[in-house]
């Protein structure tokens, strides 16, 4: 097993990366308030692990709720059934939430502990390989709107993350492409080493070998402890981490969520930033190549739904947590392994990118266009 940290001072807490963690008690008691459980969880997750987590639960009230499982569920209605829940079975103040399962569970069962009371103890268990390199470490809760994704929510972070790799031998191969998105994500934004050998391990990751996907997650993780060490709240570098994530939000909400996967959307999004990138001649043809081969082999899509027209499109994108004052901002690449937030973007650049056929109107674009300097 590897142990890291994330430390935010008083507030820091351990990530766990092993095979069989589940049913180990000692990695929950240290990290649980209270004397009551909640274990928040979904109807594929659920004949799978939550019988050994409710066992390594021994002592304790218990409870457990069972959601629908995708991303079309994580709604407001959703979220009220875990409200209802600790509130019929009179959960106090000094009760612990269990986030078992992927991103969705973890995302909603974290914005409950989040808003319960004013907030309440929560630890994730994620299930999925992309809740264990991402969604799970570093605090981001929260529901999607028709409109947007993840757009209502709030910063609460976890008392520990759980990251049994014993669950990725459950995950479908498509699930497991998904996840292997934002993998990539932190080597094209800050750790080429990382890249280049990913670009090596890239098949042994997909075949599932159980060492290799451990170096993968702690390297992952590890990243992303740091960046969320240094900017807790996205105020400045943590936003780097959102590479290809307004495009891809965008497919995930113009085509009906669910029907992309996260990381699917991630995977072109990430796509479509290089290609902007090297549009503006900041990334060389030589990075965006491999950028777009080392995604495709991961088993992703590398180009947008051709039924997403450029207007729509950029019509979502504005509705993005980036866009301050009006402007949008995106993060993109300066090399592999140098990612930039900037708003610095030529307008008719993005629309090549889009593959726009016709005109966009400015109303439709929904930003101002004047160039600025870039943010960071």
């Amino acid at each position: 097993m590897t142990t890291l940290t994330v430390s935010l001072g008083a507030r820091s807490y351990p990530i766990y990366i092993g095979t069989g963690l589940i049913a180990d008690p000692d990695h929950y008691r240290p990290h649980i308030q209270g004397g009551q459980v909640m274990v928040v969880t979904n109807e594929t997750v659920a004949p799978l692990y939550l019988e050994a987590a409710c066992a390594a639960l021994t002592g304790l009230r218990v409870s457990t709720l069972i959601l629908p499982d995708g991303e079309v569920y994580k709604t407001q209605d959703a979220l009220n059934r875990i409200y209802d829940a600790l509130l019929a079975e009179r959960f106090s103040r000094d009760c612990t939430l269990i986030a078992l399962g992927g991103g969705v569970i973890g995302d909603m069962a974290g914005f409950a502990a989040a808003s319960y009371q004013r907030g309440v103890a929560f630890i994730q268990i994620p299930t999925t390989l992309l809740a264990q390199v991402d969604s799970s470490v570093g605090g981001k809760t929260g529901i999607n709107h028709p409109l947007g994704k993840n757009m209502i929510g709030a910063f609460h972070q976890p008392r520990a993350v759980i990251a049994d790799t014993a669950t990725l031998n459950t995950l479908s191969d498509r699930e497991l492409s998904a996840g292997l998105a934002e993998v990539i994500k932190y080597g094209l934004i800050r750790d080429p080493d990382f890249f280049d050998w990913l670009d090596t391990h890239l098949m042994a990751l997909r075949d599932r070998d159980p060492d290799t996907l451990a170096e993968a997650i702690r390297r992952s993780c590890e990243n992303k402890a740091q960046v969320v060490a240094a900017d807790e709240l996205e105020n400045g570098e943590r936003a780097l981490l959102n590479l290809g994530h307004t495009f891809g939000h965008a497919i995930e909400t113009g085509t009906g969520y669910g029907n992309w996967l996260h990381g699917e959307a991630v995977g072109v999004g990430m796509c479509m930033a290089a290609d902007l990138s090297a549009r503006l001649g900041w990334l060389s043809a030589a990075a965006l190549q491999s950028t777009r081969n080392l995604i495709g082999r991961a088993g992703l899509p590398i180009a947008p739904p051709p039924d997403l027209p450029a207007q729509r499109f950029l019509e979502l994108m504005a509705v993005d947590k980036k866009v301050l004052d009006g402007r949008l901002r995106l993060v993109l690449l300066r090399a592999i392994g140098a990612a930039v937030v900037t708003d610095q973007f030529d307008p008719a650049l993005l629309r090549a990118t889009l593959g726009a056929s016709g005109p966009v109107t400015d109303a439709a674009f929904g930003i101002v266009h004047e160039l600025a300097k870039p943010v960071l």
